[in-house]
């Protein structure tokens, strides 16, 4: 199964290296051409305005959107989330998102960098024992829109979602020393 990970900004090489092990291959995205023949791509943490920026000048935004939209699956992380979501509630007005989620989401919602923090996720479709989740300057979903499946919280908010061939998460699961996360996406793929 060939994997694209998106290759602007972010932790992309600790995703493509959870993948690598889950035997998948993983792919860096770049331009539209690394799009051919990708079964599914993720998404990666780093800073959501500026991937979107990034999205735009590498000429990748419209060929991902186009292939989104017609379902190619889809692990968002953190700034990933961000970029999949409906509406970004605090986001810069030039900035933009695929709408591939119907969730609303807060950046930084946690705190500034200095706020990150860990915590054991009761993670539903796993095998029962906790995920640990590495939130960094994390984002929460505000509303979850009746067709978004809510696979774990954290005070009551959602922090990892499913809708239809897209999951994402608020924490970084490629961090974690876990590969229960990816399993779970590449199984839907």
């Amino acid at each position: 199964m060939k994997v694209g990970v998106l290759a602007l900004q972010g932790a992309f090489a600790a995703h493509a290296e959870v993948l690598r092990g889950l035997g998948a291959e993983p792919i860096d995205i770049r331009t539209p051409a690394d799009l051919d023949g990708v079964d599914a791509v993720v998404m990666p943490g780093g800073e959501s305005t500026t991937m979107s920026l990034l999205l735009d000048s590498s000429g990748l935004r419209d060929p991902l959107a186009d292939q989104l939209g017609h379902g190619l699956p889809v692990l968002g992380t953190c700034a990933g989330l961000i970029l999949l979501a409906a509406t970004v509630l605090d986001g810069r007005p030039d900035q933009r998102s695929f709408g591939v989620l119907d969730v609303d989401v807060r950046r930084n919602a946690f705190g500034r960098q200095v706020d990150s923090f860990e915590a054991d996720l009761d993670v539903r479709g796993l095998d029962g024992r906790a995920f640990h989740g590495v939130f960094i300057r994390a984002p929460v979903v505000e509303r979850a829109g009746p067709a978004v499946e809510v696979l774990a919280t954290v005070d009551g908010k959602p922090v990892l979602v499913r809708e239809g061939a897209a999951v994402a998460s608020a924490f970084h699961p490629e961090l974690a020393g876990d590969d229960r996360i990816h399993r779970l996406f590449l199984e839907g793929v």
